[in-house]
């Protein structure tokens, strides 16, 4: 006879649902509400507070759960795993929770001030899905930074909100670059991290030491996160989420110890 505690159990019904197997699998953490936040709390259009906050939760999630890329743009974090990781036993329900809660404790930890994130899951069965998933967030994060400049150029210029959203809403790239320049900006010169994101991966270094046993120098292959806050873009952003999706890359510059 069917317990009690089994007939209960039997009602968690996506508890036994997991990733399929053999796929690509990102993560993508979007912040709750962080529209009226960031208002509140940080300064617009960009603020390097925030996107500071931002990378601290994106490496937290990269160290904490074995991701194999994280990439963060405004208010969201993308975190990759290969097709064999068997994270939570690649549980659904563990994997989406799980991640929000490291990214809101995170986030909220460096920010000091309560902030929540929600999750999501994305699956890829080749390596091309991976790159046009990285390729398609950074062309998002261009056209959301070029309109987030506008808007907040406009309403610094005294323009009421509807106003400033009327101003480019169906307005060309080149018009709202215009609008940018006429207003004293070159879009172009905006610093890249606002119109690419930030990218984090695990690199590979050598590090010196001295063996006092044997009295010699010697090195030895450690890991740390690598952080670029210049990442190409189009092709060649393309072809370094190729790169990444297979052995760490190896490189003395940009880390985080």
């Amino acid at each position: 006879m069917e317990t009690f505690e089994a007939r209960q159990r039997s009602r968690e019904y996506f508890h036994a649902l997991t990733v399929l197997p053999g796929v690509w699998t990102v993560l993508r953490l979007d912040g709750r509400g962080f529209s009226r936040f960031t208002e509140q709390h940080f300064s617009k259009p960009f603020d390097e507070r925030f996107a500071e906050h931002m990378t601290v939760a994106a490496e937290t999630l990269l160290v904490e759960m074995g991701a194999r890329y994280a990439y963060t743009v405004s208010d969201e974090i993308s975190l990759l795993f290969a097709p064999g990781f068997e994270l939570f036993g690649r549980s659904v329900e563990k994997l989406v929770s799980v991640s929000a809660g490291i990214g809101s404790a995170a986030f909220t930890r460096a920010a000091g001030t309560a902030a929540h994130f929600d999750s999501r899951l994305w699956l890829g069965a080749t390596v091309g899905d991976v790159v046009d998933y990285f390729s398609w967030r950074q062309s998002d994060a261009a056209r959301s930074a070029l309109n987030g400049w506008c808007y907040w150029t406009l309403r610094a210029a005294g323009r009421t909100r509807q106003e400033a959203a009327d101003a480019i809403e169906g307005a060309s790239t080149a018009g709202k670059n215009d609008l940018l320049y006429r207003h004293g900006i070159n879009f172009n010169e905006v610093p890249s991290w606002q119109r690419r994101g930030i990218g984090l991966w695990w690199e590979t270094y050598q590090r010196s030491g001295h063996d006092p046993i044997r009295g010699i120098d010697v090195t030895a292959d450690r890991r740390r996160i690598h952080i670029e806050r210049s990442l190409p873009m189009k092709d060649t952003y393309r072809d370094l989420v190729e790169q990444l999706t297979g052995s760490p890359v190896s490189t003395g510059q940009h880390c985080h110890g």
